[in-house]
């Protein structure tokens, strides 16, 4: 099976950093500072989505203003590497080891992800990505089209895995089974509302799903 992972809130705990760098990008640019919990909960968008949801009435100059703070104030977090969630790196070769393949749908630019496999040294362990920058954005499943296309897999032989709606509701729309992780972003009674087959409290749970099973 083509198991297809979420990055941030699901791979990788880089909530607190995504937040803490858009508000102060948001300062930098002179926008509205928005609650936290606002800013987290439109993590998994691409940038531009995600700002045009964050601020629907700024500018197109003061959008482009943001972009540019957030990945400055991003670049200047990176003082160590974002850590993974606990058990992913035992999972993730567990899953491997019983012939699942693996592949990454994020709303990540290339760049930040390709970073991200560098800095944590995973990057071979993955036979395809897509980020929001060079596809379509979450939750439009295109993304999970390109992978299955890419990877030649039937859509009934691979699942998405998540922990926002924008990953669940982008699984449902390609007609492709869904695995909700419960410690993101988006609380479980949201995620259940696109009908996942399974909603895990830690990452090795993906282990216990029937067809993931060795």
């Amino acid at each position: 099976m083509l198991v297809i992972l979420d990055w941030d809130g699901t791979v990788c705990n880089s909530e607190a950093r995504i937040v803490s760098c858009m508000l102060r990008a948001a300062e930098r640019a002179g926008l509205p500072v928005l609650a936290p919990e606002v800013v987290g909960n439109i993590i998994g968008l691409g940038l531009p989505e995600a700002i045009a949801e964050l601020f629907p009435e700024a500018s197109g100059e003061q959008r482009r203003q943001l972009r540019e703070c957030y990945s400055e104030e991003w670049l200047a977090a990176r003082s160590e590497p974002l850590p993974l969630f606990d058990g992913v790196l035992e999972t993730l070769d567990r899953l491997l080891g019983a012939d699942h393949r693996l592949a990454v749908a994020t709303g990540k630019s290339r760049r930040g992800l390709n970073r991200e496999f560098e800095e944590q040294g995973l990057g071979d362990l993955f036979v395809a990505s897509r980020c929001a920058d060079e596809t379509a954005s979450k939750p439009n499943p295109l993304m999970l089209r390109e992978l299955l296309h890419e990877t030649g897999t039937p859509l009934e032989e691979a699942v998405m895995v998540g922990d926002t709606v924008y990953d669940l509701e982008m699984a449902a729309s390609a007609g492709m089974a869904s695995v909700g992780v419960s410690y993101g972003v988006h609380h479980p009674e949201r995620l259940s509302a696109f009908k996942p087959r399974a909603v895990i409290d830690r990452f090795p749970e993906l282990l216990q799903w029937p067809p993931l099973l060795s």
